[in-house]
């Protein structure tokens, strides 16, 4: 079956996408360097430029850099005076990335800060609000980071967390993996918070079985 997913996804790819030099290039700096292969895949990349499009996004904030293959993705979405602000824990992560996103033309747009992305948002304070939110970090911090994702947002902002399916673990309520303990959470605030419209899909693909949240702040 996971075979049948991959072939699925690269025909997907070939037939919607097409080639790519720099995502390309991004992704084979990545494997260079030693960063594990966690980014989103292709069709989901290409996902995430469209939700932002169609947001009509001019500020986009992505918690969880890693490489920066989403960070390009969401960073082309964006028109000419727009910006994209990513947050990543791990320093050499974040030089790896600043590498592939300058090599792809848009270093003008994309503002990188280093450390971990709880004292960070702790340090933003609400001013211009973000219009399209994209959260792929540790998943420990899933509910917290979509409670800072609505105080730094505004009504009508996008919301998109990545890995809230993890193989179906979301329903072991007795998990001692405390990133599905950490969905499970995320969840909770779903359910609960009247500030947020949501829902939640599971996917197929490249990446295995998994899911994606995806909310509006009202």
């Amino acid at each position: 079956m996971g075979e049948g997913w991959q072939a699925v996804d690269e025909y997907i790819a070939g037939k919607l996408l097409g080639a790519d030099d720099a995502l390309a290039a991004t992704l084979a700096n990545n494997e260079k360097q030693g960063l594990p292969p966690i980014d989103v895949s292709p069709p989901q990349g290409k996902m995430l430029f469209l939700l932002a499009q169609m947001a009509g996004a001019r500020r986009i904030l992505e918690i969880g850099t890693l490489g920066g293959y989403s960070t390009i993705w969401l960073a082309r979405a964006l028109p000419e005076g727009g910006l994209l602000v990513t947050l990543e824990i791990d320093r050499r992560h974040a030089r790896v990335a600043a590498e592939n996103v300058e090599r792809a033309g848009l270093g003008d747009r994309v503002d990188i800060r280093v450390g971990s992305a709880k004292d960070s948002l702790a340090a933003m304070a609400p001013g211009e609000p973000f219009d399209f939110i994209f959260i792929d970090a540790d998943k420990q911090g899933n509910a917290h980071y979509v409670t800072e994702a609505i105080r730094l947002g505004r009504s009508g902002t996008t919301i998109v967390v990545d890995n809230v399916v993890r193989e179906g673990g979301v329903l072991d309520a007795n998990s001692g993996d405390p990133r599905i303990a950490g969905t499970r959470a995320l969840f909770e605030i779903l359910h609960g918070d009247s500030r947020l419209d949501a829902t939640a899909v599971q996917t197929v693909g490249s990446k295995g079985w998994d899911g994606f949240v995806l909310a509006r702040v009202l």
